[in-house]
């Protein structure tokens, strides 16, 4: 990267994507802000729960006036069983469907809206969504909240680019298969999940580095990251 160090929160901090961003970013010795409803595993912990306006007020409260290079969305949640033979949409909750919606399309839309004063005071400051294949046209998934959802993330931040268009922030959702996380590796090794390769940590750590070091007068709408091959 081109700057050092940089200020970057992290949402999603304490497991999965989210806790492997965290801590590739304190390894490389940059100051991180680590969003969670429990412990993250690095960087300086900021407690919420951001299905709640509550716990997206605490992130703007904590963080105050403190220039930020990179907003980092790393969290996401779906359905109980989801990716499984066990999901039944029609057994899922209405409670359920707004929780997943509220985490994964609401909440990024209100904590940048709550930063954007953060990210403006960088010199190129840029906010990055994780968000899923399966939002892509032609490309659901079963999993009806999940999916909405996650069509819904794209939508936000399209016009998010536009809306905050003169704050000078870069917006990118990274759209990726399923990434080799703990819990996908589990879900893989018990047979939850069909024979597959998933996508290394290492290819979403190093795709935030390269759109972290682009020029402020480039932006990268979407970046698609998707397994070569499903089956072994």
């Amino acid at each position: 990267m081109n700057q050092f160090p940089r200020t970057v929160v992290v949402i999603g901090a304490s497991r999965g994507i989210g806790a492997a961003v965290t801590q590739h970013f304190v390894d490389q010795g940059h100051a991180v802000w680590s969003v969670s409803r429990t412990a993250a595993v690095a960087g300086t912990w900021i407690q919420a729960d951001i299905s709640t306006p509550e716990g997206i007020a605490a992130i703007a409260h904590a963080l105050g006036n403190q220039p930020l290079d990179a907003l980092l969305f790393m969290g996401g949640v779906w359905e109980a069983g989801a990716f499984t033979d066990a999901y039944d949409f029609l057994s899922s909750s209405d409670a359920e469907t707004r929780f997943v919606l509220s985490v994964n399309t609401i909440a990024p839309i209100e904590i940048t809206r709550s930063l954007a004063s953060n990210l403006s005071h960088a010199a190129n400051s840029r906010a990055i969504y994780i968000g899923a294949l399966s939002g892509l046209d032609n490309c659901p998934s079963v999993e009806v909240a999940n999916t909405a959802s996650e069509f819904g993330l794209r939508g936000a931040v399209q016009a998010l680019r536009l809306a905050l268009g003169s704050q000078n922030i870069g917006f990118t959702v990274i759209n990726s298969g399923n990434v080799a996380t703990e819990e996908v590796m589990l879900d893989i090794a018990a047979g939850r999940f069909g024979p597959q390769t998933p996508i290394p940590m290492a290819a979403i750590t190093s795709a935030i580095d390269w759109l972290l070091s682009l020029p402020a007068s480039v932006d990268v709408q979407e970046l698609n990251l998707q397994q070569r091959s499903y089956n072994l």
